[in-house]
């Protein structure tokens, strides 16, 4: 927690499809302007209710919310651990006795009958 990095929340980029600024939300094209005052009324009513909903949405509701991510994510990692990846481990291991057992099949039975063809069509020549 030491090194994180106050002023960029967002490092990996990955809530960058969010687009909240008041220049990405409402745009006046040209032929089409309202009043100066009104604009700039506008982007200070959109920026402060912005700001303080967002504000007051994480003091009240974030810390609960990020404990139950973190409790989620733990969840997913213990079940990783503890059993996904020993159940792959183990289906690894039963498929190669498998995998073995049907190449010992296939070199007992079919290889026999591929190499009598494969004599009787070499002594075939151009």
């Amino acid at each position: 927690m030491a090194d994180m990095d106050m002023s960029n929340r967002d490092p990996n980029s990955i809530n960058e499809h969010i687009k909240v600024q008041f220049e990405d939300i409402l745009a006046e094209p040209q032929g089409a302007h309202s009043i100066d005052c009104v604009w700039k009324l506008s982007y200070t009513c959109f920026t402060c209710w912005l700001g303080l909903c967002y504000k007051l949405s994480t003091l009240f509701c974030g810390i609960c919310i990020a404990a139950e991510w973190g409790c989620e994510f733990a969840e997913v990692a213990f079940y990783h651990v503890w059993f996904i990846t020993p159940m792959l481990k183990m289906c690894e291991l039963n498929c190669a006795v498998c995998t073995k057992l049907m190449r010992t099949c296939l070199s007992c039975c079919i290889e026999p009958c591929c190499e009598a063809c494969g004599q009787l069509f070499h002594h075939f020549k151009k």
